[in-house]
């Protein structure tokens, strides 16, 4: 149940960041933009890996992606001019993105394997 709680997740923020770029508002670089976009369309592959079957693939590329895409926002908390609604969603991104990586690590554990008797 957590597992999928944690993909869903991950899905909606992988599609936020996809579509952060058409919202054109006057918010971070465009290389931080499109970094984010790519990050988030790897996400969403990931959560396709990773639905239907819990492949470890897809909880990896959750998890690297997720991550790098957290580290595009902690640079919001040290730019001066950032306006204080960017730092408080960059910290809001970023407590989701580890409440994420919680829930699809323990896909990570290997799995028993059955032994023909």
């Amino acid at each position: 149940m957590s597992l999928t709680v944690g993909l869903v997740l991950s899905g909606l923020l992988g599609l936020a960041d996809l579509v952060s770029p058409l919202l054109g508002t006057d918010g971070p670089p465009v290389a931080v933009v499109v970094t984010g976009a790519v990050l988030g369309l790897g996400t969403i592959v990931g959560v396709g890996l990773g639905w239907p079957n819990r492949t470890r693939a897809g909880a990896v590329t959750i998890i690297v992606t997720r991550l790098l895409s957290a580290l595009t926002a902690v640079p919001a908390f040290f730019v001066a001019t950032a306006p204080s609604e960017a730092k408080v969603m960059a910290g809001v991104g970023i407590v989701l993105t580890l409440l994420c990586v919680a829930l699809v690590a323990p896909a990570l554990r290997a799995r028993p394997v059955a032994v023909p008797a």
